[in-house]
């Protein structure tokens, strides 16, 4: 019998977020272990949250759904520091999930990362990735 390694997962979340739900439960349905914590209530900093950015575009680090976002926010308007900066003030800015998996830190739920980083083959289903009309979360 060959000893497979636990395979753990830290992900930061939004309490509540019905996309983040059915994120962990594709995750677990995997055999992956979660250690949920809250990404609002986690006290960031600037070098522990741009850990989580390397080498993305401040489009990409950007929770699409965030309310500031239909208020007027301009992602252009920000460069990836200052961006970093206004997220450390409102978190809720924040594309989630944040994943840490071993030293390697990501942003937003890549399968196809997931699948290599994990060892896993999880399908890519429809609305994985969507804050649907349907869900019954609120404040994006």
């Amino acid at each position: 019998m060959v000893f497979q390694p636990k395979k753990e997962v830290i992900f930061y979340e939004k309490t509540g977020c019905s996309g983040n739900a059915r994120q962990k439960a594709l995750l677990r349905e995997h055999g992956i272990c979660l250690d949920v914590r809250s990404l609002l209530d986690t006290k960031w900093t600037k070098a522990t949250l741009e850990a989580f950015f390397e080498g993305l575009t401040p489009k990409e680090m950007l929770n699409s759904f965030a309310p500031q976002l239909k208020e007027g926010f301009v992602v252009e308007a920000y460069t990836k520091d200052a961006l970093i900066e206004k997220m450390l003030e409102t978190p809720i800015l924040i594309r989630r999930p944040l994943l840490q998996i071993g030293e390697v830190k990501l942003c937003g739920f890549d399968i196809a990362k997931l699948n290599e980083l994990l060892h896993v083959k999880m399908p890519t289903p429809e609305h994985i990735n969507a804050c649907l009309s349907s869900d019954t979360c609120n404040n994006a």
